[in-house]
Protein backbone atom coordinates (compact mmCIF):
# COMPACT_ATOMS: atom_id res chain seq x y z
CA UNK A 1 0.00 0.00 0.00
CA UNK A 2 1.42 3.33 -1.00
CA UNK A 3 0.84 6.41 0.89
CA UNK A 4 1.02 9.40 -1.25
CA UNK A 5 1.20 13.28 0.43
CA UNK A 6 -2.18 14.99 -0.25
CA UNK A 7 -0.70 18.17 -2.22
CA UNK A 8 1.24 16.24 -4.76
CA UNK A 9 -1.77 14.62 -5.84
CA UNK A 10 -4.30 17.00 -6.30
CA UNK A 11 -1.37 19.25 -8.45
CA UNK A 12 -2.99 16.43 -10.99
CA UNK A 13 -6.64 18.21 -10.84
CA UNK A 14 -8.14 21.46 -11.07
CA UNK A 15 -11.30 20.31 -9.44
CA UNK A 16 -11.85 18.56 -6.01
CA UNK A 17 -14.54 16.98 -4.13
CA UNK A 18 -14.04 16.75 -0.80
CA UNK A 19 -16.06 14.46 2.17
CA UNK A 20 -16.38 16.40 5.22
CA UNK A 21 -16.61 14.37 8.50
CA UNK A 22 -13.11 12.57 8.25
CA UNK A 23 -11.27 14.21 5.72
CA UNK A 24 -11.78 18.04 6.95
CA UNK A 25 -12.34 17.43 10.37
CA UNK A 26 -13.38 14.45 12.76
CA UNK A 27 -13.88 13.33 16.64
CA UNK A 28 -10.07 15.72 17.33
CA UNK A 29 -11.57 18.08 15.65
CA UNK A 30 -10.48 20.17 12.42
CA UNK A 31 -7.88 18.03 10.72
CA UNK A 32 -4.25 19.55 11.11
CA UNK A 33 -3.28 21.35 8.03
CA UNK A 34 -6.89 21.06 6.66
CA UNK A 35 -6.80 25.10 6.80
CA UNK A 36 -3.53 25.38 4.84
CA UNK A 37 -5.10 22.92 2.15
CA UNK A 38 -8.43 24.53 1.78
CA UNK A 39 -6.39 27.97 0.54
CA UNK A 40 -3.90 26.40 -1.57
CA UNK A 41 -6.75 24.90 -3.57
CA UNK A 42 -8.44 28.52 -3.55
CA UNK A 43 -5.27 30.47 -4.14
CA UNK A 44 -4.24 27.97 -6.92
CA UNK A 45 -7.57 28.60 -8.83
CA UNK A 46 -8.68 25.06 -8.68
CA UNK A 47 -12.91 24.41 -7.33
CA UNK A 48 -14.18 22.25 -4.84
CA UNK A 49 -17.48 21.63 -3.30
CA UNK A 50 -17.74 19.35 -0.20
CA UNK A 51 -19.90 16.19 -0.57
CA UNK A 52 -21.78 15.54 2.77
CA UNK A 53 -24.12 13.18 3.39
CA UNK A 54 -25.12 15.26 6.81
CA UNK A 55 -28.62 16.20 6.61
CA UNK A 56 -29.11 17.13 9.70
CA UNK A 57 -28.30 20.69 9.51
CA UNK A 58 -28.65 23.00 6.66
CA UNK A 59 -25.47 24.24 4.04
CA UNK A 60 -25.43 27.40 6.05
CA UNK A 61 -25.54 26.30 9.38
CA UNK A 62 -22.36 23.88 8.19
CA UNK A 63 -20.70 26.38 7.03
CA UNK A 64 -21.19 28.61 10.43
CA UNK A 65 -19.87 25.25 12.12
CA UNK A 66 -16.94 24.95 10.20
CA UNK A 67 -15.99 28.97 10.31
CA UNK A 68 -16.45 28.09 14.01
CA UNK A 69 -13.47 25.52 13.41
CA UNK A 70 -11.27 28.03 11.67
CA UNK A 71 -12.68 27.00 8.35
CA UNK A 72 -13.61 30.24 6.98
CA UNK A 73 -12.92 29.97 3.52
CA UNK A 74 -15.82 27.27 3.29
CA UNK A 75 -19.11 28.90 2.49
CA UNK A 76 -22.85 27.32 1.86
CA UNK A 77 -22.13 27.64 -1.68
CA UNK A 78 -19.23 24.96 -1.50
CA UNK A 79 -21.69 22.83 0.49
CA UNK A 80 -23.84 19.51 -1.24
CA UNK A 81 -25.97 17.86 1.20
CA UNK A 82 -27.65 14.86 1.13
CA UNK A 83 -30.38 16.63 2.33
CA UNK A 84 -30.69 18.63 -0.40
CA UNK A 85 -30.89 15.42 -2.47
CA UNK A 86 -33.99 14.78 -0.42
CA UNK A 87 -35.80 18.20 -0.62
CA UNK A 88 -35.65 17.99 -3.98
CA UNK A 89 -37.19 14.47 -4.62
CA UNK A 90 -39.83 15.76 -1.39
CA UNK A 91 -40.37 18.88 -3.05
CA UNK A 92 -41.44 16.88 -6.61
CA UNK A 93 -42.78 14.10 -5.24
CA UNK A 94 -45.01 14.96 -1.74
CA UNK A 95 -47.94 17.35 -2.92
CA UNK A 96 -50.11 16.86 0.43
CA UNK A 97 -49.99 15.95 3.87
CA UNK A 98 -47.49 15.71 6.65
CA UNK A 99 -43.80 14.25 6.54
CA UNK A 100 -42.89 12.70 9.55
CA UNK A 101 -38.92 12.65 9.95
CA UNK A 102 -36.82 10.93 12.82
CA UNK A 103 -34.23 13.56 13.53
CA UNK A 104 -33.52 16.90 15.16
CA UNK A 105 -36.00 20.15 14.78
CA UNK A 106 -32.75 21.65 12.78
CA UNK A 107 -32.16 18.48 10.43
CA UNK A 108 -36.40 19.01 9.65
CA UNK A 109 -35.54 22.28 8.18
CA UNK A 110 -34.66 20.51 4.79
CA UNK A 111 -38.52 19.11 4.50
CA UNK A 112 -40.06 22.56 5.86
CA UNK A 113 -37.90 24.19 2.87
CA UNK A 114 -39.75 21.80 -0.40
CA UNK A 115 -43.38 23.56 1.19
CA UNK A 116 -44.10 20.67 3.66
CA UNK A 117 -45.73 20.20 6.84
CA UNK A 118 -43.39 18.32 9.24
CA UNK A 119 -43.90 16.44 12.42
CA UNK A 120 -41.68 14.53 14.36
CA UNK A 121 -41.63 10.69 14.85
CA UNK A 122 -42.02 11.48 18.66
CA UNK A 123 -45.28 13.77 18.10
CA UNK A 124 -47.11 11.28 15.65
CA UNK A 125 -50.18 9.52 16.58
CA UNK A 126 -50.18 5.78 15.61
CA UNK A 127 -53.79 5.99 15.57
CA UNK A 128 -54.04 9.03 13.67
CA UNK A 129 -51.84 8.60 10.53
CA UNK A 130 -54.35 9.34 8.11
CA UNK A 131 -52.63 13.14 6.71
CA UNK A 132 -49.23 11.20 6.81
CA UNK A 133 -47.63 11.01 3.41
CA UNK A 134 -44.30 10.35 3.86
CA UNK A 135 -41.43 9.56 6.33
CA UNK A 136 -37.84 10.98 6.22
CA UNK A 137 -34.73 9.08 8.04
CA UNK A 138 -32.54 12.94 8.70
CA UNK A 139 -30.37 12.18 11.79
CA UNK A 140 -29.94 9.58 14.72
CA UNK A 141 -30.31 12.23 17.69
CA UNK A 142 -33.84 14.11 18.43
CA UNK A 143 -35.75 11.00 19.05
CA UNK A 144 -35.84 7.84 21.89
CA UNK A 145 -34.73 5.40 19.98
CA UNK A 146 -36.18 2.91 22.47
CA UNK A 147 -39.70 4.17 21.62
CA UNK A 148 -39.42 6.22 18.28
CA UNK A 149 -37.53 3.32 16.09
CA UNK A 150 -40.53 0.70 17.51
CA UNK A 151 -42.88 3.41 16.45
CA UNK A 152 -41.25 4.20 13.12
CA UNK A 153 -41.64 0.56 12.42
CA UNK A 154 -45.18 0.22 13.34
CA UNK A 155 -46.15 3.62 11.28
CA UNK A 156 -45.01 1.14 8.15
CA UNK A 157 -46.49 -1.69 8.93
CA UNK A 158 -49.24 0.13 9.19
CA UNK A 159 -49.04 2.53 5.87
CA UNK A 160 -47.53 2.03 2.91
CA UNK A 161 -45.72 5.64 2.50
CA UNK A 162 -42.64 6.83 0.51
CA UNK A 163 -39.61 6.37 3.15
CA UNK A 164 -36.63 8.47 2.05
CA UNK A 165 -32.90 7.74 3.92
CA UNK A 166 -31.49 11.14 3.82
CA UNK A 167 -27.75 10.22 5.44
CA UNK A 168 -27.33 6.47 3.89
CA UNK A 169 -24.15 6.34 6.21
CA UNK A 170 -24.49 3.40 8.03
CA UNK A 171 -21.96 4.48 11.29
CA UNK A 172 -19.53 7.50 12.15
CA UNK A 173 -16.12 7.23 14.24
CA UNK A 174 -16.51 8.91 18.06
CA UNK A 175 -12.98 8.02 19.22
CA UNK A 176 -10.17 5.77 17.39
CA UNK A 177 -11.86 2.47 18.49
CA UNK A 178 -15.24 3.80 18.47
CA UNK A 179 -18.34 4.30 16.00
CA UNK A 180 -21.58 5.51 16.22
CA UNK A 181 -24.74 4.24 14.65
CA UNK A 182 -25.74 7.09 12.04
CA UNK A 183 -29.10 7.85 9.98
CA UNK A 184 -28.25 5.31 7.94
CA UNK A 185 -27.85 2.28 9.73
CA UNK A 186 -31.26 2.85 11.76
CA UNK A 187 -32.55 3.25 8.59
CA UNK A 188 -31.66 -0.34 7.43
CA UNK A 189 -32.41 -1.88 10.38
CA UNK A 190 -35.65 -0.72 9.80
CA UNK A 191 -35.77 -1.59 6.17
CA UNK A 192 -35.11 -4.71 7.03
CA UNK A 193 -37.45 -5.74 10.01
CA UNK A 194 -40.54 -4.31 7.64
CA UNK A 195 -39.21 -5.82 4.24
CA UNK A 196 -39.31 -2.71 2.27
CA UNK A 197 -37.05 -0.64 -0.20
CA UNK A 198 -36.22 3.09 1.05
CA UNK A 199 -35.23 5.42 -1.22
CA UNK A 200 -31.81 6.57 -0.29
CA UNK A 201 -29.63 9.97 -0.68
CA UNK A 202 -25.83 10.61 -0.29
CA UNK A 203 -22.90 8.99 -1.62
CA UNK A 204 -22.55 6.68 -2.84
CA UNK A 205 -25.70 7.78 -4.83
CA UNK A 206 -25.08 9.73 -8.12
CA UNK A 207 -27.45 12.05 -7.58
CA UNK A 208 -25.00 14.02 -5.16
CA UNK A 209 -22.28 13.64 -7.99
CA UNK A 210 -24.20 14.76 -10.74
CA UNK A 211 -25.20 17.49 -9.04
CA UNK A 212 -22.11 18.56 -8.37
CA UNK A 213 -20.88 18.42 -11.93
CA UNK A 214 -24.02 19.66 -13.20
CA UNK A 215 -22.54 23.29 -10.68
CA UNK A 216 -19.48 22.78 -12.04
CA UNK A 217 -20.25 23.28 -15.37
CA UNK A 218 -22.26 26.50 -14.86
CA UNK A 219 -18.54 27.66 -13.80
CA UNK A 220 -16.75 25.91 -17.16
CA UNK A 221 -15.77 23.19 -19.55
CA UNK A 222 -14.45 21.01 -16.83
CA UNK A 223 -14.06 17.24 -17.83
CA UNK A 224 -14.38 14.48 -15.70
CA UNK A 225 -10.57 13.64 -15.65
CA UNK A 226 -10.01 16.81 -13.73
CA UNK A 227 -11.73 15.77 -10.69
CA UNK A 228 -10.45 14.02 -7.62
CA UNK A 229 -13.04 13.06 -5.05
CA UNK A 230 -11.57 12.77 -1.78
CA UNK A 231 -13.19 10.85 1.32
CA UNK A 232 -12.22 8.58 4.29
CA UNK A 233 -15.24 5.89 3.41
CA UNK A 234 -14.49 3.21 1.45
CA UNK A 235 -18.03 2.03 0.41
CA UNK A 236 -19.59 6.02 0.13
CA UNK A 237 -17.20 8.38 -0.52
CA UNK A 238 -14.99 5.58 -2.67
CA UNK A 239 -16.94 3.91 -4.43
CA UNK A 240 -19.26 6.60 -5.20
CA UNK A 241 -16.79 8.74 -7.46
CA UNK A 242 -15.41 5.54 -9.10
CA UNK A 243 -19.12 4.79 -9.97
CA UNK A 244 -19.37 8.01 -11.20
CA UNK A 245 -16.01 7.88 -13.38
CA UNK A 246 -13.53 10.37 -11.42
CA UNK A 247 -10.40 9.49 -9.98
CA UNK A 248 -10.58 9.13 -6.12
CA UNK A 249 -7.94 9.90 -2.62
CA UNK A 250 -8.72 7.69 0.56
CA UNK A 251 -7.55 9.80 3.31
CA UNK A 252 -7.21 7.94 6.75
CA UNK A 253 -8.17 9.91 8.79
CA UNK A 254 -11.86 9.14 9.34
CA UNK A 255 -13.78 5.55 9.23
CA UNK A 256 -10.92 4.24 7.46
CA UNK A 257 -8.04 3.80 9.82
CA UNK A 258 -4.41 3.47 8.80
CA UNK A 259 -3.97 -0.24 9.95
CA UNK A 260 -6.81 -1.75 8.20
CA UNK A 261 -6.80 -0.06 4.92
CA UNK A 262 -5.60 -2.67 2.93
CA UNK A 263 -7.46 -5.13 4.45
CA UNK A 264 -10.78 -3.30 3.72
CA UNK A 265 -9.83 -2.34 0.28
CA UNK A 266 -8.84 -5.73 -0.40
CA UNK A 267 -12.07 -7.57 1.40
CA UNK A 268 -14.82 -4.72 -0.12
CA UNK A 269 -12.95 -4.65 -4.18
CA UNK A 270 -13.26 -1.21 -3.69
CA UNK A 271 -10.19 0.54 -4.68
CA UNK A 272 -9.25 4.27 -4.72
CA UNK A 273 -6.28 5.57 -6.93
CA UNK A 274 -4.40 7.28 -4.09
CA UNK A 275 -4.43 6.46 -0.50
CA UNK A 276 -3.06 9.95 1.20
CA UNK A 277 -2.11 10.26 5.22
CA UNK A 278 -4.80 13.29 5.33
CA UNK A 279 -5.72 16.18 3.42
CA UNK A 280 -2.88 18.13 5.58
CA UNK A 281 -0.15 15.86 4.10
Amino acid sequence: MTIQPFKSVIKNYNVIFLDSYGVLKNFNGLIPGAIETIKYIIETGRVFYILTNDASRSPELLAEKFHNIGLNEINAQHIISSGMMAKEYLGYKIRSGKVTYLGTEDAAHYIEEAGLETIAITDLDLNDLDDISALVFLDDEGFDWNIDVQKTVNLLRQKNIPTIVANSDLTYPVSNDEVAIAAGGVAELVEKIVNKKFIHFGKPDGRMFMYAYELLMRQGNYKKDEILMVGDTLYTDIIGGNKFGVDTALVLTGNTRKERAEVLIRSYGIIPDYICESIGS
